[in-house]
């Protein structure tokens, strides 16, 4: 798997230039630039900040196929990073809650 392809094709999906995945990612344009330069692969730190910019796992990211990631909606997304937010005991109100519905 070639990473910078796939941090392209994650990237132009979302029609986000290389700036808007630094800002989204907190790190900066020119090392982003610097892969594709040196044609180099992000260390792994910077592949989790990858991910989580664009709202994905890890294993979504390494997924070869289409039919292994799972695709969230905006909404589906909204939910997770709210739900990231909260401490244990929220996050278990939060899923009894859900249960119930």
């Amino acid at each position: 798997m070639d990473i910078l392809e796939r941090i392209t094709e994650l990237r132009e999906e979302r029609h986000w230039t290389e700036y808007q995945l630094a800002e989204r990612s907190g790190m900066t344009q020119s090392t982003i630039s610097s892969w594709y330069r040196k044609d180099i692969s992000p260390s792994i730190p910077s592949i989790i900040k990858i991910c989580e910019a664009f709202g994905i796992t890890v294993s979504q990211f390494f997924a070869y196929t289409d039919e292994n990631v799972v695709t969230l909606t905006e909404e589906q997304l909204k939910l997770i990073k709210f739900a990231a937010k909260l401490n244990p005991e929220q996050y278990d109100c939060l899923l009894k809650f859900l249960e119930t519905l």
